[in-house]
């Protein structure tokens, strides 16, 4: 992990946390987190990690479980175990096949910031069939794979 702000933070599986997480560093979360997570960094959820509430952060990659609220300036990659449910904004999207996205996505423009033409939508990307890795253009209307990048018109 890159250390942007500092140390890199670990939430150790077994450990529980209920509140509010504050940091400019990169966190990996195995254990259970119930609060919100604000940082300048990338958040981990490894594959056994759990957070309900808001997370803020630059970069997320997630194998574990998800639900609230994800405000992700830059890349969400969704490895295949991932659970996400709640609502989810970001700018790139990255998932796998397998993933559980049972979200309402808003696709953020290259500048970063929400524009007024963006689109909401809402997916579920486990009964995509796909072989390797892939980025896909999600619609409600479209349930077809793209191999180009994910973006909202």
């Amino acid at each position: 992990m890159n250390e942007i702000g500092g140390q890199p933070n670990r939430i150790e599986k077994n450990t529980k946390i209920k509140g509010d997480i504050v940091s400019e560093a990169d966190f990996r979360i195995d254990g259970k987190l119930d609060g919100n997570v604000k940082t300048s960094g990338k958040v981990v959820i490894g594959k056994d990690g759990y957070i309900h509430g808001k997370v803020e952060c630059v970069n997320a990659d997630i194998e574990g479980s998800f639900n609230g609220e994800l405000l992700v300036s830059d890349l969400l990659s969704l490895k295949s175990s991932a659970v996400i449910e709640g609502t989810v904004a970001v700018t790139k999207l990255a998932v796998e096949p397998g993933a559980t996205f049972n979200a309402s996505c808003t696709m953020k423009g290259k500048g970063g910031s929400l524009s007024s033409s963006s689109s909401s939508m809402s997916a579920n990307s486990g009964s995509s069939k796909s072989s390797g890795g892939f980025k896909s253009s999600l619609s409600s209307s479209s349930s077809s794979s793209n191999n180009g990048p994910a973006k909202a018109s």
